[in-house]
């Protein structure tokens, strides 16, 4: 399995199978996530932040627009679209209204594995689908 291949199986396997478990057969014990400048550390923590986010968009569903990797594999990144229903995303007054935003995750990849995530996203300024 290729780098890109990982992360795309990753994405569905995980955020569109809305599998916080299925984390632990994709990333390390001490995984790390940037997002939105901060910091997640720790396989457990990454699933419980998969399952909170979750929670505020339950049929959440990510279309990857593009995945590519550098020559050696060890980074893939990818742009997406997120929509959803929102349910306390952003702790956001529109609670029951679809929404979507795009963003582009950046990951480091080592021996099969992720190790590192860093993700930029168009949010707080929701898009209304």
């Amino acid at each position: 399995m290729t780098s890109s291949e990982l992360v795309e199986a990753f994405w569905e396997q995980v955020w569109n199978a809305h599998d916080p478990e299925a984390v632990d057969r994709f990333v390390v014990e001490d995984f790390v996530i940037t997002n939105g400048g901060r910091d997640i550390v720790g396989r457990d923590a990454f699933k419980a932040w998969v399952a909170a986010f979750l929670a505020e968009l339950p049929d959440l569903r990510i279309h990857v627009v593009e995945t590519f990797e550098n020559a050696d594999g060890s980074r893939v990144t990818s742009r997406w679209r997120i929509t959803g229903t929102n349910f306390g995303y952003l702790h956001s007054a529109a609670i029951g209204e679809p929404i979507g935003f795009t963003g582009t995750a950046v990951w480091e990849v080592r021996d099969g594995s992720l190790v590192r995530n860093w993700v930029e996203r168009s949010a707080p300024a929701v898009l209304t689908t």
